[in-house]
């Protein structure tokens, strides 16, 4: 048995704030039974806080999921957003050819099965979208679902499961047959109507990727994508709050809408994320250029983020007047109850060792997963 004892000056369980709380990391759990460990407590100065999840990470110090499908890319990527907080993501693979998607499904598999910290499961972005919202997609490689898709989507062996995709160039029944494979399916790149959205909810899709960007716009007579994903209220949205991707008064009033616990901060993380880098490697023979903290295609449009969730955390509550505590869950205990991670998210009896250790200005001083610092 491994046993350590913690004081925290400040305990944020996901649930309540609270203040000089002593608790252990036991095999890898949390225990508040402390009695039971006569050790001396390591003060942790700061705010514990569980760890931070982001369901849609490309890339990271330097590594590329869509460059290079290997464990060691995968390990590249934690390490570098374990920096800031994260203690699990789900690698995401934007569109690209078949083969592609193989690999990383086989790299993934072989991250899970040698218990690589951080790796929960694989999120596809694409290739099944909508060619008018491909935003900086390769249009190239956008179809519809192949039987080698289905196989690749089919496995048991990648954790949790995720594809986004539009809905008005999926069938139903293709949808459906991927939710009965365990897949959480999420409506992204998509031009649909409200009515084709509302249908993919009704059959069991519960996710929209990235709310606002890249779907079809609320408007008087068409509420489109967004309207529905504002509007029903058993779906989580993902959402970028750096400051480009979404309008702070639209990042407002969808938190006010959407039923609360439902909104999730997400990153959309490209490899600059923990590096100096300023430009990468794209599809098509393009460039993603860094300006800043923003990214852009040489072909114009936005090329995912260098956002990391602590930095998603302290920008929600400098520009969108959320509350730490809300904050922290958007980061955490809501993303994990939209992938099912009951373990995950929050630091109550039992659950996994999962936490992060933040300064007054929401900076990381440390991060834990497991129980093990990282």
């Amino acid at each position: 048995m491994r046993m350590k004892k913690y004081l925290a000056n400040q305990f944020f369980d996901g649930h309540k704030l609270k203040n000089n709380v002593e608790f252990l990391v036991v095999d890898g759990k949390i225990s508040f039974a402390t009695e039971s460990c006569e050790e001396k407590a390591e003060i942790l100065e700061g705010l514990v806080a569980p760890g931070l999840i982001d369901v849609q990470v490309n890339g990271g110090g330097g590594g590329f999921f869509n460059a290079e499908q290997t464990v060691e890319c995968l390990r590249t990527i934690v390490t570098a957003h374990a920096k800031y907080g994260s203690t699990a993501l789900m690698p995401t693979l934007i569109t690209d050819k078949v083969e592609v998607m193989a690999r990383a499904a086989d790299a993934t598999a072989q991250a899970i099965a040698q218990g690589e910290p951080g790796v929960v499961g694989i999120h596809f972005e694409g290739p099944h979208l909508s060619h008018p919202k491909k935003g900086t997609h390769s249009e190239q490689y956008i179809r519809p679902i192949s039987e080698e898709e289905f196989a690749i989507y089919a496995r048991q062996d990648l954790g949790i499961k995720m594809v986004t995709l539009a809905p008005e160039t999926v069938p139903l029944a293709d949808i459906k047959r991927l939710i009965d494979l365990g897949v959480k399916v999420s409506v992204g790149h998509s031009n649909a109507d409200y009515e084709t959205t509302m249908a993919a909810l009704e059959i069991g899709v519960d996710g929209f990727t990235h709310l606002f960007n890249a779907m079809s716009a609320y408007t008087s007579r068409e509420p489109g994508v967004v309207g529905a994903a504002l509007w029903e209220d058993n779906s989580w949205c993902g959402l970028i709050v750096d400051g480009h991707h979404v309008h702070p008064a639209s990042a407002k009033l969808a938190i006010r809408s959407k039923q609360r616990g439902k909104i999730m901060l997400v990153t959309d993380a490209m490899p600059p994320v923990g590096t100096n880098d300023m430009e990468f490697d794209f599809f098509d023979g393009r460039k993603v250029i860094r300006t800043g903290d923003r990214l852009n295609s040489t072909t114009g449009e936005l090329a995912g983020s260098v956002l990391d969730m602590a930095s998603a955390v302290r920008n929600t509550v400098n520009t969108l007047d959320v509350t730490l505590t809300e904050a922290l869950r958007m980061a955490s205990l809501y993303p994990a109850q939209y992938l099912g991670l009951s373990d995950k998210g929050h630091l109550l009896e039992g659950a996994n060792a999962d936490f992060v250790v933040l300064n007054n200005s929401q900076e990381v001083l440390s991060n834990f997963i497991g129980g093990k610092e990282i």
